[in-house]
């Protein structure tokens, strides 16, 4: 059995046992309208029930439930108690002798009232709870006097009423801290992942870097710096290509090393940079990428190489070639070549 399932089966059996004690005539010398106390249980018991079994809609702030929380009932539901707020002890008074109006069987209706509007305060109508007491304890007053009215009861129905409120705003703050923790953990756990997501990619291109220029530190220690013409050559495409692994690491796969490499090797200087335009694509669509731009690298003869992703968000790389012009004020570079490649659908 849940705790709702059990609270609901004690405020059912608490608000009966209230009710009954207004069928226990003690007096019934007193009793000139009986009738009245049976309508009084008619109303209030059916009411009270309602209240305490009926499925209600969660306010929109909060749509996940709360721990204690019970959803609030439509307007009507809400006028139904404020009637029953105001008849229900009326008539309960009215139906005995002036003798009779300080017995347990007339009485309960301060402690059955009292009893419904603290339903009515967990179920999240605060209004109408307070406006049901100010009900009662105006009623209880006419009829008994205030002093008589708080001794035989009205002073712990304002004390369970208050408590309720007090004990909903505090369920309510630690509902609202327990969802903000939850989210604060969430967020701990996807920094850790995507922390733990880039450490893979760092030992991975820690491993990349290692085999590409593990080799020609290894000749350069071997040979105190006297490399050859070739092992020159060599050590500085290692250098480029650790460059390229630190700036555009998301441009790269075998087939773009080899092209990139090769452009190096005809003479083409190549510069990559990854400016974020990549974001958000996944790995199908950034082997499609790739796949183009070792493409469109393959027949490049330029100069100079700049491989840019870009922030469009219809382009995803655009590659630029740069060579030296060939006529007067040939110092200057001509743009030779120029090719986008649009981001994947």
């Amino acid at each position: 059995m849940t705790v709702r399932a059990m609270l609901s089966v004690i405020a059912l059996a608490f608000t009966a046992y209230l009710a009954a004690r207004g069928l226990l005539w003690t007096s019934p010398e007193t009793v000139e309208r009986g009738w009245l106390i049976i309508a009084a249980l008619v109303l209030y018991l059916p009411v009270t029930w309602l209240w305490i079994l009926l499925p209600g809609s969660r306010p929109q702030a909060t749509p996940v439930a709360t721990p204690g929380e019970r959803s609030s009932l439509p307007g009507w539901a809400a006028a139904l108690a404020l009637v029953a707020s105001a008849v229900v002890p009326n008539a309960a008074f009215l139906a005995v002798t002036p003798d009779g109006r300080t017995q347990p069987f007339v009485t309960w209706v301060i402690g059955g009232i009292g009893a419904l509007m603290t339903i009515v305060m967990v179920r999240h109508r605060p209004i109408i709870a307070w406006i049901g007491m100010a009900a009662l304890a105006v009623s209880a007053s006419a009829w008994l006097g205030p002093v008589s009215a708080l001794s035989l009861g009205l002073v712990g129905s304002l004390v369970w009423v208050s408590v309720a409120q007090l004990m909903s705003i505090a369920l309510q703050r630690t509902a609202r801290d327990a969802a903000q923790l939850s989210e604060l953990q969430q967020a701990a756990s996807a920094w850790q992942a995507a922390q733990s997501g880039r450490q893979r990619e760092r030992r991975i291109h820690v491993q990349r870097a290692l085999a590409v220029a593990g080799p020609v530190l290894a000749r350069v220690i071997e040979t105190g710096g006297n490399l050859r013409p070739s092992e020159r050559t060599a050590a500085r495409l290692a250098e480029h290509s650790l460059r390229d692994e630190l700036r555009s690491p998301r441009l790269l796969d075998q087939g773009v090393r080899a092209e990139i490499d090769a452009a190096r090797r005809r003479g083409s200087a190549v510069s990559l940079f990854d400016e974020g335009g990549l974001d958000g694509l996944d790995a199908a669509e950034l082997q499609t990428v790739r796949a183009e731009l070792a493409e469109i690298l393959r027949g490049a003869v330029s100069d100079r190489l700049i491989i840019r992703t870009s922030p469009h968000n219809g382009v995803a790389v655009t590659v630029v070639g740069r060579s030296t012009g060939q006529g007067a004020g040939g110092d200057d570079d001509e743009v030779d070549l120029w090719r986008e490649i649009r981001r994947p659908r």
